[in-house]
């Protein structure tokens, strides 16, 4: 898939485990596990809004366009 996740890329810059992130936002850590591998099929804006928040963080920041 040409989108890429850099999730996880953020929560080591700020230092974040993922279960405190999900806690954070309201999501289960299972659910932020298939966002952060990019198996997920699509994304709320509510859920990207509230990890920007959460991570201090853009978009663009978390989600990368890449040509295969």
């Amino acid at each position: 898939m040409p989108i890429v996740v850099n999730l996880d890329v953020m929560l080591a810059k700020r230092k974040m485990k993922s279960k405190e992130l999900a806690n954070l936002i309201g999501i289960s850590t299972v659910n932020l596990s298939i966002l952060k591998q990019g198996k997920g099929k699509a994304i709320r804006f509510s859920t990207l809004h509230a990890i920007c928040k959460a991570l201090d963080c853009q978009p663009g920041d978390i989600l990368e366009y890449q040509e295969s």
